[in-house]
């Protein structure tokens, strides 16, 4: 009855329910958990340099690491996110009032149309102010009850947020200070060939630190550029069409366009043609190089997947799992892809990917 293989089945029965049971444990700090490993990820190279000058030192170099990124990542998110929720009420508030009308704006675009062109926007029903103004009524409506119930949300859960926060912090801290040693204990418990585990742990670091320093940055770039071109021209929600063109920044060569295109055809339509120039200018000029000049700077070449794929996989990702899925998705992605190249490539399974070729990743970073 007490054969080995029958102690091994039970024993990997056993490693799976405490895992499964672990993993469960941890759900409700996913999120917390994932920014923590993200952000160790990220703020490694810079705990090793503060090692370097406070040799053995380790605590005082983990923890000048997790101010440091305290104050200039997280802090100004929380800054960011709290003025954003303010703007958008403000904002909800001067729709519904009628202190800014979409259907008159349009109306005044319209007006300044040729005839010919308004013919063409009556014969698909597109000219009609009262439809426009009921659509947007509507749209309106919705989108004040959708944040009204996001804000009660969020005021519930401000308890549950703080101590996510703080146990993300703390993990921050642990995972900053003894993530080589965690590491090494990884590569070594998972059941996979060592070069094979390697290959995927470089490829997972790699993608999070393209995500985080590609992605984020290049999105807080066009929106920080796009929102203040939108304050010095006077333009409403200044802070609230910044952030929705940071997320839209995802979308290859349009994005933060969908945006600021409007306004400029808004602003020439009405003969405000300087302002509708210069946001046109940096629209083009400075927003849409922002992509080209920053991502191979803070990524590099080797380590972006192909655009459709991260456009995909961070969509899908951020509806499956919100805000977390903007690191999740693309993370899976890359997996995915990974995985099934070692698996369809017989000479790579066999001989997988050397432990230089998969540091190569980790060069351009």
């Amino acid at each position: 009855m007490n054969s080995p293989q029958l102690q091994r089945g039970v024993f990997l029965a056993l490693l799976a329910v405490v895992t499964v049971a672990f993993l469960w444990v941890l759900l409700p700090f996913f999120g917390a958990v994932l920014w923590g490993v993200a952000l160790a990820i990220l703020f490694t190279p810079l705990y090793k340099r503060l090692l370097k000058q406070m040799p053995g030192r380790h605590n005082i170099a983990a923890l000048s690491t997790l101010l440091i990124c305290l104050f200039i990542v997280i802090l100004p998110l929380v800054m960011v996110g709290v003025s954003l929720v303010q703007e958008i009420v403000q904002v909800t508030q001067n729709i519904r009032s009628g202190q800014i009308n979409f259907a008159a704006y349009f109306q005044q675009i319209l007006n300044a149309l040729p005839q010919w062109l308004v013919s063409i926007f009556d014969r698909f029903n597109l000219g009609n102010m009262e439809a426009w103004q009921a659509r947007i009524s509507t749209g309106a409506a919705q989108g004040s009850q959708l944040i009204a119930g996001q804000a009660l949300t969020i005021g519930q859960n401000t308890f549950d947020f703080v101590i996510s926060f703080f146990v993300m912090l703390y993990l921050l801290y642990f995972l900053v200070r003894d993530g080589s040693t965690l590491s090494k204990l990884m590569r070594e418990a998972v059941p996979l060939a060592k070069p094979h585990t390697h290959y995927l742990l470089n490829k997972f670091t790699t993608v999070i630190r393209a995500t985080v320093k590609g992605n984020v940055a290049v999105a807080i770039a066009q929106g920080a550029i796009g929102g203040l071109a939108f304050w010095l021209l006077g333009v409403q929600g200044a802070l609230l069409w910044a952030v929705l063109m940071a997320f839209l920044s995802l979308l290859p060569a349009v994005g933060a366009a969908l945006i600021w295109g409007p306004v400029a055809i808004y602003y020439l339509a009405t003969g405000h043609f300087w302002q509708g120039g210069i946001l046109i200018f940096i629209g083009v000029f400075v927003i849409g190089l922002v992509d080209n000049v920053l991502r191979p700077v803070l990524v590099g070449k080797d380590t972006q997947m192909p655009d459709y794929i991260v456009l995909m996989s961070t969509i899908g990702g951020m509806a499956i799992f919100g805000v977390n899925g903007f690191v999740v998705g693309p993370v899976i992605a890359a997996l995915f892809m990974a995985a099934w190249s070692l698996f369809l490539e017989s000479g790579q399974w066999e001989n997988p990917p050397s432990a230089a070729d998969s540091d190569e990743d980790k060069k351009s970073n």
